[in-house]
């Protein structure tokens, strides 16, 4: 495992002021990421789960799945908010692209 870099929590989402600061490990190779271009969400009374796949027709590969509690997807979806509010002030408005073929 490698050091990614040490992160401030956001206070907003820290429950004490004890986990200001977090080390992030990583392991060696996975800082490239995953290339995902669909993504599934599901969901049970006690978690949602949200499937990332790299689909191209006629395959198609799960690529990542996290598994969260509903009180932190709440936190994943403000965070997501927040961001495509920052990223459309600074590049203009994202038009969102039409469902895949492949659902349909």
């Amino acid at each position: 495992m490698i050091a990614l870099r040490s992160i401030r929590a956001n206070t907003r989402f820290a429950p004490t002021k004890h986990m200001s600061t977090i080390n992030v490990q990583t392991p060696e190779g996975s800082l490239g990421g995953k290339y995902a271009n669909m993504m599934q969400v599901t969901h049970t009374p006690e978690e949602f789960i949200l499937d990332f796949m790299s689909a191209f027709p006629p395959a198609g590969e799960l690529v990542s799945r996290l598994i969260v509690s509903p009180r932190h997807m709440k936190r994943i979806w403000r965070a997501l908010q927040n961001n495509i509010a920052q990223y459309e002030q600074v590049h203009g408005l994202i038009q969102e692209a039409s469902e895949p073929k492949l659902l349909k």
